[in-house]
């Protein structure tokens, strides 16, 4: 799948083991992933294996997100079907620190959201953010996506319950 002009989303590949060395060592991205905290071979492979089921099993879409220009990873995306028959769907995206600023989400989740209205015909996509995460927020509402609220304690990150705030998309909605 493209993602504008700059980026394409593929597969998960054993060849992406450097992005998940790189995002293991990120002191966030392991607290809100399956991304392994401490990485080595065996656990960055057992994480690439996880996004195969994951789409085996119809539990959701992860993909890669690739620079056109050096075919580099610079990060994931992926579409969760967990409450699909519900109506709804939910996003969750991370960029290697080394790709940030370079409207790498905007790109991916522009794409993911599209076709998740669109092509899926689901009618709601949703996704959290911890209210710090500005960068993200900006991320989200520039694809169209509409703050919702704050939802207290809702979530398990690392070893603490957080708040986060609640965005929505529907097909209405995308800029």
């Amino acid at each position: 799948m493209t993602a504008g002009d700059s980026f394409v989303l593929r597969p998960w590949e054993f060849g992406d083991l450097p992005l998940v060395q790189e995002a293991s060592s990120d002191e966030y991205i392991p607290l809100i992933t399956t991304v392994p905290s401490t990485y080595s071979q065996e656990a960055g492979e057992a994480f690439v294996r996880r996004q195969w089921d994951r789409a085996s099993t119809g539990s959701g879409y992860p993909f890669v997100i690739v620079r056109v220009q050096d075919s580099q990873p610079v990060g994931a995306i992926g579409l969760w079907l967990r409450d699909v028959n519900e109506g709804r769907a939910s996003l969750g995206y991370w960029v290697a620190r080394s790709a940030r600023g370079q409207g790498v989400a905007a790109a991916a989740l522009r794409a993911v959201a599209a076709w998740g209205l669109g092509d899926l015909k689901i009618p709601r996509l949703q996704l959290c953010l911890e209210p710090w995460n500005a960068a993200s927020a900006r991320t989200a509402e520039s694809v169209g996506f509409q703050r919702e609220g704050l939802l207290r304690s809702w979530q398990m990150v690392g070893a603490e319950r957080r708040d986060m705030i609640m965005y929505s998309l529907l097909s209405a909605d995308l800029s």
